[in-house]
């Protein structure tokens, strides 16, 4: 398992159309992922899970990782996060 703290640099955090980008991201990865901030830890492949989090830009969140693919979703999803790709 895998876990990488990022800060969101996303110039309106995961909103509506981020969060669907970034849940679709995920799921193409067969690998759980998790998206945490704070206490709450979330399904990162669930749109609704990510909305529900209310990530702004600058904020501090957890992904974590496991299975065969963990270490390429991390990276992936990371590089989104930190406005790469």
């Amino acid at each position: 398992m895998l876990e990488r703290k990022v800060v969101v640099a996303l110039q309106q955090g995961l909103h509506a159309r981020p969060a669907s980008q970034f849940a679709k991201t995920a799921s193409s990865f067969e690998s759980d992922i998790r998206i945490g901030k704070g206490e709450n830890l979330v399904n990162a492949k669930s749109i609704i899970g990510v909305l529900t989090l209310a990530v702004e830009e600058g904020e501090e969140i957890t992904l974590t990782a496991e299975g065969p693919d963990e270490q390429q979703g991390i990276e992936t999803l990371e590089r989104y996060l930190v406005g790469q790709e």
